[in-house]
């Protein structure tokens, strides 16, 4: 008992009454590096149809993104200006003079 299982081989002969198919010379097994770029040269700049839904719908969130985005900061930016302009007018002593001279 030396520990090791036996190996089977086996030889097809034929299968349903068909013998198989002998194998042929083997293509490369590394193909050619510019050739998986090649294979996408159409494909990359038009977009699957069956996909515009989502495309539709994704550009739609981004759209509305931008703007909610474009008008929180116009809103902060408005409400900065405003309260700068209030405390200047309760504070006047606040503000720096406009030309750099000292009365």
């Amino acid at each position: 008992m030396t520990g090791e299982k036996p190996a089977l081989e086996v030889e097809v002969i034929e299968i349903d009454g068909t013998p198989p198919r002998s194998p042929g010379p083997r293509a490369e097994s590394k193909p050619h590096p510019h050739r998986n770029w090649q294979s996408w040269q159409g494909k990359v700049r038009t977009l699957d149809p069956r996909w515009w839904p989502l495309w539709l719908l994704l550009g739609v969130i981004a759209v509305v993104l931008l703007v909610t985005l474009g008008a929180v900061a116009s809103i902060l930016y408005l409400t900065f200006r405003i309260s700068r302009r209030l405390l200047h007018g309760l504070f006047p002593f606040l503000a720096s003079p406009r030309n750099g001279s000292i009365r």
